[in-house]
């Protein structure tokens, strides 16, 4: 038994959750969003609330039940109030900046790096705090990953992107006798 696929889902007011053929759409204030959802479990939705049970009892169905769950959970969310992920670059002359849908970065190469956003994302740059927001928890995800992969802190100085709020561990360096 999944505790969280046990839950009954709410949904709030002025949100709508359709489904048709497998596909769940989600609409709301900020958004909408789609997914494709397997047929082994099976998902109704009464008035303002959505119950999932899974069809089968093998280890599939059952394991697949509380991450539908935590899906649907997500896509409401997200379209009720955005995610969001914030990255702080640290450096000297590091620099970001969003131009249209590209996100300008000088990372201490010896080019400019040029990241495309993606469609149903939005990013602000300001000084050194870059924020990645949208209605898709796993494409904020994704995006601030990837980002943060260019240039990732190093141990000696911090230098690098970093998430708000996460401690690196910093390394002594070299002692002079």
């Amino acid at each position: 038994m999944s505790k969280i696929g046990k839950q009954i889902i709410k949904i709030p007011s002025g949100t709508t959750v359709t489904q048709t053929d497998g596909r769940v759409t989600v609409k709301g204030p900020k958004g909408e969003l789609a997914r494709s959802f397997r047929p082994l479990i099976e998902i109704k939705i009464n008035g303002e609330e959505i119950t999932l049970l899974p069809k089968g009892s093998d280890v599939e169905a059952r394991s697949l039940w509380g991450t539908y769950a935590s899906h649907l959970k997500n896509m409401i969310l997200g379209v009720n109030e955005l995610f969001t992920k914030k990255l702080i670059l640290e450096g000297i002359g590091f620099k970001s900046e969003v131009a249209g849908k590209v996100l300008n970065l000088a990372l201490g190469f010896s080019h400019p790096v040029k990241v495309p956003i993606p469609e149903g994302i939005t990013t602000t740059a300001e000084k050194n705090l870059i924020t990645i927001s949208g209605p898709d928890k796993e494409m904020v995800g994704e995006f601030a990953a990837r980002v943060r992969a260019l240039k990732k802190p190093e141990p000696y100085k911090g230098k690098g992107f970093h998430y708000e709020g996460e401690v690196i561990r910093r390394k002594q360096g070299k002692k002079t006798a």
